[in-house]
């Protein structure tokens, strides 16, 4: 079953066809990476209108909808649906503007269903992962350990933030990635406390953290990690509270598995941190899902009703941060199974002291 044909199956009765505009929603459906392009599905066949730019590559690339070249978009869908017999059309309420609902409503012959319908049958759908999207996530995942495995040579005191970012950053790139999941984190000393600090001209020293968090893209598919690491010898302090933060993960990394609810889990780690008297210290959710997006459903957080499945992915990243001293993060993924789930991260977590 395509996965157009899913959607359909998870739509309204009342809706006879659905539109499709948003760029990461248009990439899950077709296979093709563009800045433009209009998906429509109907109950008996899907259509890529798509301009000049990418009309080449549509015809290569695009097996499961019929690619149309797009000349005056607005007469071209409503021959579509006319042809189809559609009444009702279900839009992206989440990602789509006034204007253009606007002009939708101005210019189609039929009643727009502007409710969250199709936005909550595409979350579904993207919420539980295929085998081909889990292998990607892997491959991406991959790069970016390979890239966390080479920096470790590179850090040391002298080297600047944005030195060791840009490092990480080019390597990812040189061997696979199509991109960043995201802007690299690498922050050295009183700039870990920053939960998503910037890299800076600051130059590590010895005797204190390194904090990383970042991720590789491959086909469309994010990586996520987080590594903390000690440049020298640690103190005492540094190795309790990263002792702390990584017993906070291995405890809620135990208890993931089918049928968990979200808030459960982050209650987990968070327990274990309060009790530890660093309660204040982790001010953020535990996890969130990966995959096309590098935020995307489930979540682990304290306000979570997700009741995880069996192919959904989350990460599971408790952190401490104490300001003008220092921060740790410990950040793996997950497949969800159903008694337990999958670590997809194989970097090392023991504290590494370079």
């Amino acid at each position: 079953m395509t996965k157009f044909e899913r959607l359909v199956q998870k739509l309204p009765s009342t809706v006879d066809a659905a539109l499709i505009t948003e760029d990461v929603n248009r990439r899950y459906f077709t296979g093709m990476k563009s800045s433009a392009g209009t998906v429509l599905v109907t109950r008996e066949k899907a259509y890529l209108i798509i301009d000049f730019r990418y009309i080449e590559k549509a015809r290569k690339t695009v097996t499961e909808a019929e690619v149309i070249m797009q000349e005056k978009l607005y007469d071209q869908l409503n021959m579509l649906l006319k042809k189809h017999g559609c009444k009702t059309l279900a839009i992206e309420n989440r990602t789509m503007t006034v204007a253009e609902l606007n002009a939708l409503k101005k210019r189609l012959e039929v009643e727009i269903d502007d409710s969250d319908s199709l936005s909550s049958a595409v979350d579904a759908l993207r919420i539980v992962k295929t085998q081909d999207e889990i292998d990607k996530i892997i491959k991406a995942q991959r790069i970016a350990e390979a890239a966390f495995e080479d920096v470790l040579n590179f850090i040391k005191p002298g080297v600047t933030e944005r030195e060791v970012q840009l490092h990480m950053d080019y390597y990812m790139l040189l061997h696979g990635a199509e991109a960043l999941s995201f802007d690299t984190i690498a922050v050295s000393g009183p700039n870990t406390s920053l939960c998503h600090g910037v890299p800076t001209d600051r130059k590590v020293q010895s005797g204190e953290f390194f904090l990383m968090d970042f991720g590789a893209t491959y086909e469309g598919y994010h990586s996520d990690m987080t590594r903390t690491v000690s440049v020298g010898k640690p103190t005492e302090k540094m190795e309790k509270v990263y002792a702390i933060v990584l017993d906070a993960q291995l405890k809620a990394l135990s208890q993931i598995k089918a049928g968990a609810k979200g808030s459960d889990i982050d209650k987990i780690a968070r327990d274990v941190i309060t009790e530890a008297g660093y309660g204040e210290a982790f001010g953020h959710s535990l996890g969130h899902g990966v995959g096309m997006n590098i935020h995307e459903a489930p979540n682990a957080s304290p306000s979570s009703s997700h009741i995880f499945v069996e192919n959904m992915i989350v990460t599971v990243e408790p952190g401490i941060y104490l300001p003008d001293e220092f921060g740790v993060r410990i950040e793996d993924f997950v497949i969800i199974k159903e008694n337990g789930c999958e670590n997809m991260t194989l970097a090392p977590k023991n504290l590494i002291s370079l």
